[in-house]
């Protein structure tokens, strides 16, 4: 896009700020009535430390994150978002039709100027550092400009995001943080009804999946990246809830850090029964697939005498569904099969 036509952009969307900022000063009931808020607008929520506004239902949103996107394809509101970006995996099965009609800015992370040209009218994010500095853009780069950001509950749930790395929790993640997620999204873009029907699809699923299971006494590893340094899970975000819906162990569950970067020989010393392995399609770190993560395992000094790798005891899973998102659901699923078929959970 040419430098003068991002301009004019740009300053229509300052413009817009300000006559909504000018219109806040109102009552409830007349900024409604001057947005369009519609019916359920606006809608005012508590958001990682922040009050967001959000006076119309959007109709011209940009989604930086895949978790954050899955969840608006999955309340059927493609039709809503102006593009997404920072893509780990291929979009989850059944979401391939909403994918394909809204633009990706970004395979990774885009720039502010990128995100600008959609001219949004809301930003929605599945981290914190995504919104933050290093990130896209602070929050408020938006919210100067008049358009409402939001940020997924679970990353900033009894969680540290102050550090360098991934962040640390003080407790367990559990899925009511993702159901949050589902409903107030539903909820700002006007939607309810969907939100809680997605939720309660969500919860059948984890609860058909776990049926009967008892894997006590089973304990994984989850291996999201890296193979140099590699990036495995402590004890409380979303492979936290994989493994507790499970009734199992993590091997690093005396570990509070979100993906803490540890040596392979003090996993060699832990020597878990099973390996979650993430199975990822981008190319921003060594060992991304899975298939060059058991290359590794089965080739590493320090690994291939482990129990898991010797018995082959691998299950893949998305990055999405190791990551807090509606594809925690598709972890539990696939963890919980494993297992089974390992003989290793009843």
């Amino acid at each position: 896009m040419p430098p003068i036509a991002s301009t004019v952009r740009r300053t229509t969307l300052l413009l817009a700020g300000l006559v909504l900022l000018t219109a806040c000063g109102g009552s409830g009931s007349t900024t409604a009535a001057k947005s369009g808020g519609g019916a359920g607008q606006p809608v005012t929520l508590k958001n990682c430390g922040r009050t967001v506004t959000v006076e119309a239902a959007p109709r011209h949103a940009v989604s930086l994150d895949q978790g954050s996107t899955e969840i608006l394809f999955s309340l059927g509101l493609a039709d809503r978002i102006a593009g997404t970006s920072t893509w780990t995996d291929p979009v989850m099965k059944g979401l391939e039709k909403a994918d394909a009609k809204v633009p990706r800015i970004a395979q990774n992370r885009p720039s502010s100027e990128k995100v600008l040209d959609q001219e949004p009218d809301f930003v929605s994010a599945s981290f914190e550092s995504t919104l933050g500095k290093g990130g896209v853009a602070p929050r408020e780069q938006f919210e100067d400009l008049g358009v409402p950001t939001y940020v997924s509950p679970s990353d900033c749930t009894a969680k540290d995001n102050s550090g360098s790395g991934d962040g640390s929790r003080t407790k367990r993640l559990t899925m009511d943080s993702v159901y949050t997620e589902v409903r107030e999204l539903a909820r700002v873009f006007g939607v309810p009804e969907r939100g809680d029907a997605l939720v309660a699809r969500l919860e059948a699923r984890i609860g058909k999946a776990t049926e009967g299971m008892d894997a006590s006494g089973t304990t994984m590893l989850y291996w999201f990246a890296n193979a140099e340094a590699p990036y495995l899970a402590g004890c409380c975000g979303a492979p936290g809830i994989i493994t507790e819906e499970l009734g199992a162990e993590n091997v690093f569950d005396d570990t509070h850090e979100e993906w803490p970067q540890i040596n392979w020989e003090t996993v060699a010393d832990r020597n878990p029964d099973v390996l979650v392995i993430g199975d990822l399609t981008r190319k921003s770190q060594t060992a991304e697939s899975a298939a060059k993560k058991i290359e590794f395992l089965e080739s590493n000094p320090a690994t291939k005498n482990m129990d898991a790798v010797r018995h082959k005891r691998y299950v893949l899973l998305s990055g999405q569904a190791m990551n807090p998102s509606i594809r925690t659901v598709e972890g539990v699923e696939q963890v919980a099969a494993g297992l089974r078929s390992f003989g290793l959970a009843g």
